[in-house]
Formats: C-alpha cells, sequence, structure tokens
C-alpha cells in the first residue's frame, strides 16, 4: 500500500486522515513521530539540519532557507522521497545534502539586495505573517526593519498587519498592478489604526514604496538606531513580491 507523508495536525484533522488512509490501505506517517526536524541552527544564508526521515537519519544538511517552517518543510520533503523510492536503506548523505543546498524558494524570506537588505515574503494571511515573524526574530538582526505592504481587497490583511506590527518601524502602504488590489491609501487608513499615525506612510508606485522603505532603512537614526543596520521586508501578497522581485532582481537574470 501507499504511504501517506503528514505534518503536524489538529486532532480532527488527523483523524480525518487516517480514516481515510485505513479505507485505502495506506500507511500513515505523521511528522513528529516517524520523522521530523531533529535539532536545526541558524546559519549564514539558512540553516544547518539534522533530520529524522522513514529510513535514516541525516546530519550537517545546510538548507539555504530560513525559518522553523521551512526546516519542516524539509523534513517532510525528505521523509516523502524516501516513501516514494521505498527500500529500507537510508538515502545517500552525500546526495541529500547535496539536494537540499541547492533549494530555493522565491518569494520566500528571500533576499534580493544588500546594502540595506530587501527580503521578499509572499505571506498574506495572518498565519504566513506569523511565521514571516518567528523566522525575522529567528535569523535576522535589522535595526530598523521598514514594511512595504500591498495587498489583495479579499483577504485579511487588518489581520495580517496586526501581525507584522512587532517587527516593523515604519510601514510603506502600496498596491501592486492588479485589479483585485487594496489601494494604498484604503490599506494605509487600517495601518494608523494599528501602527498609529507617525509610523504609516502610503503611495500606489511600488517602486516608490520601496525607495521611500529602503531611505528610511539607511536612516537609522531616524528610530534612534545606527546607520547601516536596517532592512525592508516586501510583503502582503503573491502579486506584490512578485512584481517587486521583477524590478528588484538583477538584469539579465531569469530566476
Amino acid at each position: 500500500g501507499a504511504t501517506v507523508i503528514t505534518a503536524v495536525q489538529e486532532d480532527d484533522v488527523a483523524a480525518v486522515i487516517a480514516e481515510r488512509a485505513a479505507e485505502v490501505g495506506a500507511t500513515v506517517a505523521g511528522e513528529g513521530q516517524e520523522f521530523g526536524v531533529r535539532t536545526r541552527v541558524p546559519a549564514v544564508g539558512g540553516q544547518m539540519l539534522s533530520l529524522q526521515g522513514l529510513r535514516g537519519s541525516y546530519d550537517e544538511v545546510f538548507l539555504p532557507l530560513y525559518g522553523a517552517h521551512q526546516a519542516q518543510n524539509a523534513a517532510l520533503a525528505l521523509a516523502a522521497t524516501e516513501a516514494f523510492l521505498g527500500g529500507d536503506e537510508p538515502l545517500s548523505d552525500e546526495v541529500v545534502k547535496e539536494a537540499f543546498a541547492e533549494v530555493t524558494s522565491p518569494g520566500r524570506l528571500e533576499v534580493i539586495r544588500r546594502s540595506p537588505t530587501i527580503v521578499l515574503d509572499a505571506a498574506h494571511n495572518p498565519h504566513g505573517a506569523a511565521a514571516v515573524v518567528a523566522a525575522l526574530e529567528d535569523s535576522f538582526v535589522f535595526s530598523p526593519l521598514i514594511g512595504v505592504v500591498g495587498v489583495m481587497a479579499d483577504k485579511d490583511y487588518e489581520g495580517l498587519l496586526a501581525t507584522l506590527e512587532p517587527v516593523f518601524a515604519h510601514i510603506v502602504c502600496t498596491q501592486n498592478s492588479t485589479a483585485r488590489a487594496l489601494p494604498a491609501h484604503e490599506l494605509a487608513e487600517v495601518a494608523r489604526g494599528i501602527f498609529g499615525q507617525d509610523r504609516v506612510g502610503e503611495t500606489p508606485s511600488l517602486i516608490d514604496a520601496i525607495d521611500q522603505a529602503t531611505t528610511l532603512a539607511e536612516a537609522g537614526g531616524v528610530f534612534g538606531e545606527g546607520l547601516g543596520s536596517g532592512g525592508v521586508l516586501v510583503t502582503g501578497s503573491v502579486i506584490t513580491v512578485g512584481e517587486a522581485r521583477a524590478l528588484l532582481r538583477p538584469r539579465g537574470t531569469g530566476a
């Protein structure tokens, strides 16, 4: 029978998965039980992992992505690969390390530029924003961190802003080019109720928003911080981040 690889789930969800697996004769392998992340240490450019797979343990695995959620994704991918290939023998340590070392995830805590550092993340709801906040606190030290946020009108942008508020010294509200985008001035109105009047800027132009945020990040003294320690996070929707990535990535690259 097949093997179902599952992340940690709420009890009621896990029960549904287990019931369906039993109906079709599949075996369930759950994160934190049959496989998972044993240790995780933030490192320059990502994190160093020790992973427990279905067939063996894999130590000193470098993952060039940030955040505990990406480490969990790596464990899921490893277990899924082992289940797909079958057999009882562990995978080659060298193959596992080489594979994870080459992983990319555009628009997911992606450092797109330095001096100041500009990070892109496509979080578009409070849950995604919480993962971003945890990863920022885990892997980065920005003083100050300036947010550039553009959202879709049908999303929980108020919850998104409330989740991001503790890590942003200032936010620049903007919008992407789609018809579903919430106008920058409407997002700014909501943001002022969460951040306060003095911590919110707005412009409908994404590139202008990034320029404003970059200037604020470089002028750390405005926020009582040292020069050169600031950063910018562009977030709020997949479209916003995609458009920012097209604006910021080096010309001539197809990535």
